[in-house]
């Protein structure tokens, strides 16, 4: 059976000993702890503290890198497998594509962007199952209003203001994918 992915989003900004490097850091062992692989965009801030903390504890990672970000330089020492991509929408399907779940944590349009597409895919019933979407933190909630008034029956996100309910979160929305597959003869 197929080590379950739980992709990171999240911003690129923060550094070591910041609040968010260390939630990112303490995410990246949970899954790696869970048996989960750790997929992400694969450079620095919360890519690099959630690899480094599934690193820590014997994880697989995963980095989606793209080769129109040169100033990006590689992937981060964290990253076991690393994913050359050629473009950023080619990343964004990748990242996408690769996870079992996702955690979204606070960050940019970039990750704006990949919490849009992973909703939106879930939302409209796309993804090949519903796949866990838990919002690590308060930071996004604000979309929720606009969102509903726009889109009343639009698909509502967990949020988790701890990574261990994050994990849980996750763990009951993997759950739930799996209860619909067929069963297996014994």
């Amino acid at each position: 059976m197929k080590q379950p992915v739980i992709t990171v989003f999240g911003s690129s900004a923060p550094r070591p000993s910041e609040p968010e490097y260390e939630t990112a850091y303490a995410l990246g062992r949970a899954i790696a702890t869970a048996s989960w692989t750790v997929c992400n965009g694969g450079y620095c801030g919360t890519m690099e503290a959630s690899a480094k903390g599934a690193s820590d504890v014997g994880g697989h990672t995963i980095g989606v890198t793209c080769s129109a970000l040169p100033m990006r330089g590689g992937a981060n020492a964290y990253i076991k497998q690393e994913v050359p991509t050629f473009d950023l929408l080619a990343r964004l399907n990748t990242l996408v594509r690769l996870g079992d779940g996702y955690v979204v944590l606070p960050g940019g349009t970039g990750t704006m962007l990949e919490l849009a597409l992973v909703w939106e895919l879930n939302s409209k019933r796309m993804a090949p199952r519903g796949l866990p979407i838990v919002l690590l933190g308060e930071h996004w909630t604000p979309l929720d209003a606009p969102i509903r008034a726009a889109q009343p029956d639009a698909l509502r996100l967990p949020v988790a203001a701890t990574v261990d309910q994050a994990i849980d979160m996750l763990r009951a929305g993997l759950n739930d994918t799996t209860d619909d597959s067929p069963s297996q003869p014994a």
